[in-house]
């Protein structure tokens, strides 16, 4: 019998990191890219591999790349859990961000969603299952000052998601994302200690949230029921 396989883009670090190993744990066998930590990310996969004894194998690209994916998904045939986890962060003014910025940042949170669904889709459909998990960001639901243009890439990843479970849902394929609060990742360095406490006192749960706790719902909503469909699923603290 076939094991299951999972992709998970943006898996050296952090919610990806994480995701991988609750994948992992749980008997998936894995594609795990990341654009630059080549080291970090077959460190992972060997690990991953030998602690639970499943296939875990690194690609290192960009993403959001049409050529690169096609890479990618090049001799795969068949994909049970597509998880869009890669993305990047813009701190500052909307006026003062360059086109260059603004475009990096729609081609990784964006573009490379649209690139992995494109090719992931037809293998799903042929076997009539299938999950596809997007890791979005509560501002994608509220907006955030200073970070417009994230909150733009997340609030069209959500719409994607909700689009995208409605012509899928007749294949049996569930297509959900994760609106994550504040997450103790790297993504939050750019903070000062002082910001951070700020910002802690304003979630009800007084701490941030972990990527463990990212990674357990992404497992959870592999084992939901496929009925659920289209929903942003909020883990933030409380906070929204």
């Amino acid at each position: 019998m076939r094991k299951k396989t999972a992709l998970i883009t943006g898996a050296s670090r952090g919610i990806g990191r994480a995701i991988a190993a609750a994948y992992a744990e749980d008997g998936f066998d894995l594609i795990l890219t990341c654009r630059h930590s080549e080291e970090t990310l077959c460190t992972l996969c060997a690990e991953l591999s030998e602690t639970f004894s499943v296939n875990a194998v690194p690609f290192v690209g960009d993403m959001g790349d049409w050529d690169t994916m096609t890479r990618l998904f090049d001799g795969l045939s068949a994909l049970d859990v597509l998880v869009n986890n890669a993305g990047i962060s813009h701190i500052g003014l909307l006026s003062d961000m360059t086109p260059g910025q603004w475009r990096d940042l729609m081609s990784t949170n964006l573009d490379a969603c649209f690139y992995a669904c494109r090719l992931a889709v037809p293998l799903m459909v042929h076997q009539k299952s299938g999950r596809i998990i997007n890791i979005s960001s509560i501002w994608g639901n509220t907006g955030a000052s200073m970070e417009a243009a994230y909150s733009a890439s997340k609030g069209a990843l959500n719409s994607l998601t909700k689009a995208l479970a409605k012509e899928l849902a007749p294949s049996g394929i569930a297509v959900n994302a994760i609106a994550c609060g504040v997450i103790d990742t790297d993504m939050n360095r750019c903070f000062s200690e002082e910001e951070m406490r700020a910002l802690i006192e304003e979630i009800p749960a007084d701490r941030l949230g972990t990527p463990e706790e990212v990674a357990a719902l992404a497992l959870q909503l592999t084992r939901s029921p496929v009925y659920m469909t289209g929903q942003i699923l909020t883990i933030d603290g409380g906070l929204t």
